[in-house]
């Protein structure tokens, strides 16, 4: 049927005017929407104070952050380059002294100033002592095997065969690829001064020439204090500051050297920060510490550079603990961060942060990771790893362990 002029011109107005309504909300909703946009793009957290806020939350806490979004991952990245970057970790191995002996495994992140408990859903447990002679490498010597762990968080240990011979209280070093391991040899040993390097890339040991005999009567690593870099180990007698350096490469032994500045320093320890080393000294004795001091020795050739500092008097008060007297000292460092204990005392502990100006900042933490029972039930190990969000990504990624935050 035909529609008529004035019908046909009715449906064109009521085509128009519903087209009209149409468009008219269209624009009401997109209106709105945009509205609702601008006020999410005004409370959004974005640039600098996104940055800022997040230089405040612990690195542990990070990695999800990064997952957000490109945004959140790129400022994640340059608030840690920009604001507060990553600090070596302290890493604290608590050990039973019954077998078979089961670890813990304790951190503390100086960035975030927290200490955690890694838990580990199997820890390791080793039929003999662990133990560290410097402060990346952790070893554990048995008859029957030889098994280390260097990576950061100490996820994957080497088994392989123990050294020709048997030692009860070696020098254990990381020297670049090679592993040095000196004297601790047992009396009925032909040579207790023995020297073995065990080659990481080829997994084969090699005997080469033993320890200067001047080493005789403290050829262990409880009377050496060791230091490493890439190139050399370095052994010093803590009660005398007498020192020897071997080259693994060359084979070569040197030495002895007397790194000791002052008459007065009863007992010395030494480490290795990037190519120079690192000496702290304790002055007077035991039963009246003077002052304990750290100095720097420029390159190989162990001249002595500069003081770096001396530590408080109240600081030196809390290594002596509940003692009397304070005979020796442990330091484990990384980079420009140390933290110097009592091994008789390790409840408390001494941090030294060095700037790259020179400065020096001293400082005092709890050992969240000793409790009543370590002094008679557990030995303690120390070592220091650079940890950023790589390695707790590795760390959380290996599916066997999780933080657990602990009371400061």
């Amino acid at each position: 049927m035909l529609l008529s002029c004035l019908e046909m011109e009715r449906v064109y107005h009521s085509i128009v005017s519903t087209r009209i309504n149409y468009v008219t909300a269209q624009n009401c909703n997109n209106l709105k929407m945009a509205e609702e946009q601008k006020k999410e793009e005004e409370v959004a957290i974005h640039g600098d104070v996104l940055e800022t806020i997040l230089s405040y939350v612990p690195l542990i806490n990070l990695l999800p952050a990064c997952f957000v979004s490109k945004t959140w991952n790129a400022a994640v990245s340059s608030s840690l380059s920009r604001f507060n970057k990553p600090k070596p970790w302290l890493l604290v191995h608590t050990q039973s002294i019954r077998r078979p002996h089961a670890t813990a495994f304790f951190a503390y992140d100086p960035r975030s100033d927290i200490w955690l408990r890694i838990n580990q859903k199997q820890p390791p447990q080793h039929v003999s002592p662990l133990r560290s002679s410097n402060s990346t490498l952790l070893h554990v010597l048995h008859p029957s095997n030889f098994s280390f762990s260097i990576d950061p968080f100490y996820l994957t240990w080497h088994h392989v065969n123990p050294p020709a011979v048997w030692r009860l209280d070696p020098i254990v070093a990381m020297v670049g690829p090679r592993i040095v391991v000196a004297g601790g040899a047992c009396n009925f040993e032909d040579d207790p001064l023995a020297v073995e390097i065990y080659d990481i890339s080829t997994r084969t040991w090699e005997r080469t020439e033993s320890m200067p005999a001047t080493l005789k009567d403290s050829a262990s690593s409880t009377w050496l204090s060791i230091a490493a870099n890439t190139r050399v180990v370095f052994m010093m007698e803590q009660s005398t500051g007498v020192t020897h350096s071997f080259n693994p490469d060359s084979k070569t032994w040197y030495g002895p050297f007397d790194l000791r500045p002052d008459r007065s320093i009863y007992f010395s320890v030494i480490t290795c920060v990037g190519g120079n080393l690192i000496m702290l000294g304790l002055l007077g004795d035991a039963e009246d510490v003077n002052y304990v001091k750290v100095w720097e020795l420029n390159g190989e050739s162990l001249e002595f550079g500069k003081e770096i500092g001396v530590m408080p008097t109240e600081l030196v008060e809390k290594l002596k603990g509940e003692g009397t007297s304070l005979n020796s000292v442990r330091v484990s460092c990384m980079g420009g961060f140390f933290y110097i204990y009592n091994p008789w005392e390790p409840g408390e502990l001494v941090a030294l942060e060095v700037g790259e100006e020179g400065w020096c900042r001293w400082g005092s933490l709890k050992n969240a990771a000793v409790g009543d029972r370590s002094r008679v039930a557990e030995r303690v190990v120390l070592t220091c790893s650079d940890v950023g969000l790589g390695e707790i990504a590795k760390l959380v990624g290996s599916g066997n362990e999780i933080f657990t935050l602990l009371k400061s």
